[in-house]
């Protein structure tokens, strides 16, 4: 058992997301302090992207904005490195496919392995697809962490059966971003999940307050929040750290 996985163990976890360089890394290292503080239980960390397709419109102008302050791949990768001198829980890159062929897909996971990323999610890496990466993956030990959707269907034993690390459950169609009401029969795909692996499950997209939060969590073994976050950010700029503090510890009483 791998340690994402063991994150898991006897307790349901917090997953926020940030991106990387939005305002600045400075910034971003306060909030992952501030949430590791706050209970979150694995960091998800996005690497900015200039077209990131699953992303909605708070996430994709935290991209820009960050990708427009100078961030690179190189700096997120020294910024892990320092970050990894204080933060012991599991870390998972956010990121896209191209980042990871720019950069060279055999450095850029060899140097996962050796900042302590634990798990890498590519949204537009179809399941069909991911052996482009998960030989590399698998012999540097980086969890390659596949995606349901409710468009899965009658691929979701197939994804579940070959899983590793966590399962990221989406909770609706479209992109990222805050939704009043979550209408999915996630429990149905949940039961497939659960009929097919031991491998843990967390759900994300739509997910901004702590009612949609805990029922989630009852159906899951995690739950993973991402634009809320990025919102707060906006607002609060370089001051947002012990804001996002608040609202993991409001969120993860589930």
């Amino acid at each position: 058992m791998n340690k994402i996985e063991n994150a898991f163990i006897g307790k349901k976890v917090f997953i926020p997301f940030i991106t990387c360089g939005y305002p600045d890394l400075e910034t971003t290292k306060e909030c992952v302090l501030a949430m590791v503080e706050s209970g979150a239980g694995i960091i998800e960390l996005g690497i900015p992207f200039s077209d990131p397709t699953a992303e909605g419109e708070v996430i994709q102008n935290a991209n820009l904005k960050a990708l427009q302050g100078g961030v690179t791949t190189e700096k997120i990768f020294d910024f892990v490195k320092d970050l990894r001198r204080e933060v012991k829980i599991p870390l998972v890159f956010m990121t896209y496919a191209n980042v990871v062929f720019g950069y060279g897909a055999e450095k850029f996971l060899s140097t996962c392995a050796e900042i302590g990323i634990d798990g890498l999610i590519l949204p537009d890496v179809p399941f069909e697809e991911k052996n482009e990466f998960l030989p590399l993956c698998k012999k540097l030990g980086v969890s390659l962490i596949s995606m349901i959707a409710p468009t899965s269907e009658n691929r979701i034993a197939m994804i579940a059966k070959e899983a590793e690390g966590f399962l990221y459950i989406v909770s609706s169609l479209g992109v990222t971003g805050t939704r009043a009401e979550i209408t999915t029969d996630l429990a149905s795909m949940i039961k497939i999940v659960r009929e097919n692996t031991n491998v843990p499950c967390a759900i994300g997209f739509g997910i901004s307050t702590p009612e949609q939060a805990k029922k989630m969590s009852e159906l899951a073994d995690g739950v993973i929040v991402g634009s809320a976050i990025i919102k707060i950010i906006t607002q609060y700029k370089k001051d947002a750290a012990p804001h996002v503090g608040k609202f993991v510890s409001e969120m993860k009483k589930f």
